[in-house]
């Protein structure tokens, strides 16, 4: 559905541009988890194309395009390389990675929803498969390193309200044959805005109604 919206051209660099913010936040943690070169490479391609991987897995378009575009490979390698050599500088300008990341999160929800839907699922399972599509290879990335998804984490911003939100908008679209250009572009936006205003503002999930610490729960365990 992407491709009848932006040129085929369009929708690739699109996409190396999205694989290239993610690859760079992969082996940016794999610089602080003290990995080697290859460690550094192999969390960057999971974190960039995992997530998309997935996608083409569950709706069946094999082999994924991660296996079929050499451009898909390359670019976490590139990553890679500039993080290798570079890493004291990438990490100063984090803001600026992060707002290409947030971009990378917008774009991938929706072509991750788009996708789905032409390949047969309904509008709710697109919507999971455009979230997935988003945060999948983060979670990937996490469990790699041996840390708990920030996806799960009551401590991080939030990430994956905003790649829901910009695919349930994709959704309202298609179920009402309004997705065009236009609304593409505004799903995308959305999602992006949505994520620097969280990471901006600190904007978090709730945790359980009425829930007490740990520490709360330990200390009235002990109490005679």
């Amino acid at each position: 559905m992407l491709q009848e919206l932006f040129s085929p051209s369009v929708q690739h660099w699109l996409d190396l541009a999205g694989i290239f913010v993610f690859a760079i936040s992969g082996a940016l943690l794999a610089v602080r988890k003290n990995f080697d070169v290859f460690g550094m490479a192999v969390l960057a391609e999971i974190t960039a194309l995992g997530g998309g991987t997935f996608r083409d897995l569950v709706i069946g378009a094999i082999p994924p395009a991660a296996f079929t575009d050499l451009g898909y490979f390359l670019t976490p390698l590139a990553a890679t390389a500039l993080v290798f050599f570079l890493h004291p500088q990438v990490e100063r300008i984090q803001s600026a990675v992060n707002v290409f990341d947030a971009a990378g999160l917008g774009l991938f929800c929706v072509a991750g929803t788009t996708k789905a839907y032409d390949y047969g699922l309904g509008l709710t399972m697109s919507m999971v498969m455009g979230l997935a599509t988003a945060v999948g290879g983060g979670v990937l990335r996490d469990i790699v390193a041996n840390e708990v998804p920030s996806l799960v984490r009551w401590d991080r911003d939030l990430y994956a309200v905003p790649a829901v939100v910009g695919a349930g908008i994709v959704a309202l679209c298609i179920h009402y044959e309004a997705l065009t250009g236009v609304t593409t572009g505004l799903a995308i936006l959305t999602a992006f805005v949505l994520r620097l205003l969280a990471m901006r503002y600190h904007w978090r999930a709730p945790r359980a109604w009425h829930r007490r610490s740990a520490a709360v729960e330990a200390a009235t365990e002990e109490t005679p």
